[in-house]
């Protein structure tokens, strides 16, 4: 597909239905030059997201599936809105306001991403929209009082919105009527190269951060904030992601990948750059800013050639990277970490951009 001038627009198809016969809806916006984003409402999941090469050759660049029934069960979050709580709680357990709470244990003996069936698994409302420069889709969900062990209904909105810039901005919003915990984020696996048979070890990547969390054997963070200097999670200057992968010194997750939050820097003036991915051969360029005070670099650990690629055949090792902008893992049971506590009469919003471009 390659470049053209239009007008924004968004299509709607039918994706599939849920095995409790729910229909499954499949939006896909479109910008004046020809970038494509496709959504379906089961967990807000991008399907697809196709952007320009150096050569203004437009390409997928997410991992995904190419039917709903993988999504169903979909053990790597591909795409997919992650609520209530991105990333992990330990034991799944917190305290909040003198009571404690007990989430489902879908990672070991702790919570990961939402539960068992978090905001990737459920059904959104969706309603779209376009203006001159944008196209939109609003996606509405509401949780209720202790869905996965969560207090509180959640009433949550996530709006995306693809520009004439070619500059996709997820914006999130949520209240609640009972104080709760709030961490959302999205999941989408990126494989700037357009072939999802390429490893994604080639991609330049720098991240704005002078620290990262350290973690146990359990991907729980200990505590401490760590100097990324002289470690193999100093993205401050752009390097290869596969640079210092397989460092031996490297704590990683039984040697598969990065699985780390690193701590942004420039913390209290919002908006700003995290991160940067580049991959030179297609010449595009991925920037993601956000107001969070964390982002999370998975390396696709644990994709191990069992699950279906869109292109044919399947996912290997590495194949795709997520750079999910957050709050830190485990925030409610650490008190020196900023807070992810909502509290009734109050209103969670962030927002992160991935803005793509070429050089």
């Amino acid at each position: 597909m390659n470049a053209n001038t239009q007008q924004p627009n968004i299509s709607k198809t039918v994706f599939g239905v849920t095995p409790d016969g729910i229909v499954v809806d499949q939006y896909t916006l479109s910008n004046a030059k020809g970038m494509q984003l496709s959504i379906i409402t089961f967990g807000g999941i991008i399907t697809s997201l196709k952007a320009p090469n150096k050569n203004q050759e437009y390409q997928d660049i997410v991992l995904g599936y190419p039917n709903l029934e993988p999504y169903l069960a979909n053990p790597t979050y591909f795409g997919a809105i992650i609520g209530r709580y991105g990333n992990r709680i330990a034991n799944g357990t917190f305290k909040l306001k003198g009571k404690t709470y007990s989430l489902a244990t879908n990672n070991g003996k702790n919570h990961l991403h939402g539960g068992t069936k978090g905001f990737d698994k459920v059904v959104w409302t969706a309603s779209p929209a376009t203006t001159d420069t944008t196209v939109s889709l609003t996606l509405n969900y509401i949780s209720k009082d202790l869905e996965e062990g969560y207090p509180g209904t959640l009433n949550t909105q996530v709006v995306y919105t693809l520009s004439d810039d070619n500059t996709l901005t997820v914006d999130y919003t949520a209240t609640t009527d009972k104080s709760t915990v709030v961490n959302l984020t999205q999941h989408s696996y990126f494989n700037l190269s357009g072939d999802f048979s390429n490893t994604i070890l080639d991609h330049q990547l720098s991240i704005n951060a002078d620290a990262y969390l350290p973690v146990d054997g359990g991907l729980i963070p200990t505590g401490t904030l760590a100097s990324v200097n002289n470690t193999p999670f100093d993205f401050r200057t752009a390097k290869t992601i596969g640079r210092d992968i397989n460092t031996k010194d490297l704590q990683l997750e039984r040697g598969l990948g990065y699985d780390h939050c690193w701590v942004l820097n420039d913390q209290n003036q919002g908006q700003r750059l995290a991160a940067t991915a580049y991959h030179p051969e297609s010449g595009r360029v991925l920037e993601v800013f956000t107001d969070q005070p964390g982002i999370q670099l998975y390396t696709g650990n644990f994709l191990d050639g069992t699950l279906p690629n869109k292109q044919g055949g399947n996912y290997e090792h590495r194949t795709g990277f997520c750079l999910e902008t957050q709050h830190y893992p485990d925030s409610p049971n650490q008190q020196s970490f900023p807070t992810t506590v909502l509290n009734p009469g109050e209103t969670y919003h962030t927002q992160t951009r991935f803005k793509f471009s070429t050089k």
